[in-house]
């Protein structure tokens, strides 16, 4: 018996249509046609925001997100001009809309006002057009009192992804993160704030505080006070970052470009 016989008439022509399809795909795998040839692409880089700078001189930047009350703000501004110092606050758009009078006096008393998002949302969460008009609106919010539109962006809970960092971006603005925290927000007494910031400072640092936390205006004139003493300059964030060309280490440290 043949192997003809043992297959088919039927069978052999199923077996042909498969070779020649076989060949087909071989063939068209070999000339590259984009339908039939699988493309793979590399994973997206990672994208960082800006935790701190590789300044070098001893600087230092001091920031204030401003989310919730609005008491200590009379406090603070009291604070920074007995030292001479001038900071940077990261304000919420609800938060400009309850205390547009408190905007205002930041503003004028020298310290920057850059925007903490409209409602404080997790950016990551929202879609890309809510993104963009999170950014807008604080930013609109922000330009009615003061009369400049904030350049940098620092997201409500740290919560950033290469999304948000790109709408940031695309809104004309740098994404901030910090490299020292705090943690005012969980009510450290004032001794345990001071030895936390105090001990962990280097040269082109963002220092995390909140306005309104509790003892935060207990703390910051030893901070201030032993941060001047061992000769670090206060800088605004804007002042602190680079201009033009830079990178971004693995560890968020802006590094100017050589």
């Amino acid at each position: 018996m043949t192997w003809f016989r043992v297959i088919g008439r039927r069978g052999l022509l199923m077996l042909a249509a498969g070779v020649c399809g076989l060949a087909l795909v071989v063939g068209a795998l070999a000339v590259g046609l984009p339908q039939l040839a699988a493309v793979s692409s590399p994973a997206e880089s990672r994208l960082l925001p800006v935790y701190c700078t590789d300044r070098e001189g001893k600087v230092v930047s001091l920031t204030f997100d401003a989310a919730w009350g609005a008491e200590d703000t009379d406090r603070l501004i009291e604070i920074f001009d007995t030292y001479g110092i001038q900071v940077t606050f990261f304000v919420v758009g609800e938060w400009v809309d309850k205390f547009p009078d408190e905007v205002k006096k930041l503003h004028e008393a020298g310290h920057e006002v850059m925007n903490h998002s409209d409602t404080h949302p997790y950016m990551s969460k929202i879609s890309e057009a809510e993104r963009a008009a999170e950014l807008r609106s604080c930013n609109d919010k922000i330009e009615a009192i003061t009369g400049v539109r904030p350049t940098l962006f620092r997201p409500p809970y740290g919560d950033y992804s290469n999304a948000v960092i790109r709408s940031v971006e695309a809104a004309d603005m740098t994404c901030v993160q910090w490299s020292v925290d705090s943690l005012d927000w969980k009510d450290p007494t004032p001794e345990e704030m001071i030895r936390r910031v105090t001990g962990k400072v280097k040269s082109g640092d963002i220092v995390l505080f909140h306005n309104a936390a509790k003892n935060t205006p207990a703390a910051l004139p030893a901070i201030i006070e032993y941060l001047q003493k061992e000769g670090y300059t206060f800088l605004k964030v804007s002042e602190m970052l680079y201009d033009g060309e830079y990178t971004i280490n693995h560890e968020g440290r802006q590094c100017k470009a050589d």
